[in-house]
């Protein structure tokens, strides 16, 4: 035993049912990861996304889509015209090309160019779609105009803020209700650092934010919330087992984490799967562009999600569980390795916790008799023990009255 850390020099075969092999443990919820160790460099990873995140918010913003800076958006068919035409029109009726959004995208129909520029008025509109109908060769029926104003991105916008107040506050009342406080704010919080490393990734890398993305976002806080709820469901669970046992808080913290551990990465992967399968089938290959704006944000908000509910949630609720009076005055060592891992097989508290190794025995040289080494007290050898006490001289007998 060190510092604040306690192993055991036990091997996983002195465990009963502990597999053998790395996969084995994994599969059976028999790992003895030691997270609350490792919560340091996950709140570090963490700070350094946020910083990030606040960097490139405030140098380069978000890629906003034409639905929240407003505009005009012209979709040309792209059998005679490419990337390089569409540049050339709008320059021949003075509209800057430099600002403009031209993508080569695909529909079931046929491939178009979509050219978005500022907002425009109406007549604009218009009169370029009659020009590129004409540099294209087609009628002018064909070119698909879309005109947005401002105002109505930025009534998008403040509908979804006002629906993640509302969702934010409904999810504590409820955590508050079925668990404790402390569960709802570590909870809240994992869910706030979800939606704002999400968003950092999307300006970092100039991801194009339309309102798909914003339904995605909206999807991402329900499934970190229900990862999240899955973990405190057994801490809470643990700490009705381990209460009168009396380990650290940090023991509850290690042992219900590695024991949904494989139920955690399961659901991510079983998440990823069909996320991914939207982004290559429905997206790359027949060219839904709605699907990737949507399948993106949900791949990014899924795997933050599945951190977050390991390396945030689980964490910063050990840390306000220091003020609980239950668990304050528990500031011994933490389990680690198979001490750790026969809590998380067994449920009950490692063998070292339980029952303290008795002291050998030895003889004295005096008189023979049995004494007890207060020095000594590792493993007790059974042969010398036995010899011990095969050479103790016998009692006397009693003498009986006739």
């Amino acid at each position: 035993m060190s510092g604040d850390v306690l192993t055991t020099p036990t091997s996983p075969a002195l465990v009963a049912g502990v597999r053998a092999t790395r996969w084995g443990r994994l599969v059976e919820s028999q790992t003895a990861v030691d997270f609350v160790g490792a919560r340091k460099w996950g709140f570090l990873l963490s700070g350094v996304l946020v910083v990030a995140t606040v960097i490139s918010l405030w140098t380069q913003g978000l890629n906003l889509g034409i639905d929240f800076e407003g505009g005009v958006s012209w979709d040309v068919p792209a059998a005679d015209f490419t990337i390089d035409d569409a540049q050339r029109v709008l320059e021949e009726n003075g509209l800057s090309a430099e600002g403009a959004r031209i993508q080569e995208r695909q529909s079931d129909a046929t491939d178009f160019i979509k050219v978005q520029v500022a907002d425009q008025p109406e007549q604009v509109g218009t009169e370029m779609r009659q020009q590129f109908a004409e540099a294209a060769g087609v009628d002018p029926d064909d070119v698909n105009v879309n005109l947005v104003s401002s105002s109505w991105g930025s009534e998008i916008t403040e509908k979804a803020v006002r629906a993640l107040v509302i969702f934010l506050a409904l999810v504590a009342v409820f955590i508050s209700i079925r668990f404790e406080w402390r569960m709802a704010i570590a909870s809240i919080l994992a869910m706030v650092h979800d939606v704002v490393v999400s968003v950092g990734i999307y300006s970092i890398f100039q991801f194009l934010v339309t309102p798909p993305t914003v339904i995605a976002f909206l999807t991402i806080l329900g499934y970190s919330l229900y990862d999240t709820i899955v973990v405190f469901d057994r801490i809470r669970e643990n700490e009705a087992r381990f209460l009168s046992q009396k380990p650290p808080y940090d023991d509850v913290i290690n042992v219900s984490m590695n024991q949904v551990l494989m139920r955690s990465l399961m659901t991510t992967f079983s998440s990823v799967i069909p996320v991914l399968s939207m982004l290559i089938v429905g997206s790359w290959i027949m060219g839904q562009t709605t699907l990737e704006e949507f399948g993106l944000a949900l791949l990014i908000g899924l795997i933050t999600g599945a951190y977050s509910s390991l390396f945030i949630a689980a964490p910063l609720l050990g840390y306000m569980k220091k003020t609980d009076a239950n668990w304050k005055t528990r500031t011994g060592p933490r389990a680690r390795g198979e001490a750790l891992r026969e809590m998380v097989v067994t449920g009950h508290i490692a063998t070292p916790r339980r029952m303290r190794p008795r002291p050998a025995m030895v003889p004295t040289p005096d008189d023979g008799a049995v004494t007890v080494d207060p020095v000594d007290v590792g493993p007790v050898d059974t042969q010398q023990q036995a010899k011990v006490l095969l050479s103790h001289p016998p009692r006397p007998r009693k003498k009986t009255r006739r």
